[in-house]
């Protein structure tokens, strides 16, 4: 794990106790047992949605993207703002707006399960 990394628990102190798991080349990071944020390459994105997009759009922040089977794919994550890392309460803030959406999603992943029960109707 890299210092940036390792430095995660700090920045979100305020926020609350967060786990970091090794995935794909990268890490992800979860509270409460939902990933709000995932770390490539030393760089912190945030999970992002319809509700929250904006306010990183606004900032002009990069969405996480990889290639995949030669195309360019893009991820509900995008990069956090640069004062994020010094500034433990914009840090509260933005984790609070990203684990929202990872909650929002597991919400929909839900729905979307209970949704699609099949009734058969008796001739």
């Amino acid at each position: 794990m890299s210092e940036f990394t390792a430095y995660l628990p700090e920045v979100f102190e305020l926020f609350g106790t967060i786990q970091i798991r090794k995935m794909f080349g990268g890490y992800g990071v979860y509270h409460d047992g939902l990933m709000f944020a995932l770390v490539a390459d030393d760089t912190l994105y945030l999970k992002a949605d319809a509700e929250n997009a904006k306010f990183f759009e606004e900032q002009g922040l990069a969405p996480f993207e990889y290639q995949r089977e030669g195309k360019m794919t893009k991820m509900s994550y995008y990069q956090a703002p640069a004062e994020f890392m010094e500034d433990r309460e914009q840090a509260v803030l933005w984790a609070r707006r990203s684990y929202d959406a990872a909650r929002r999603a597991q919400r929909k992943k839900r729905k979307s399960k209970t949704d699609t029960t099949v009734i058969r109707h008796l001739d």
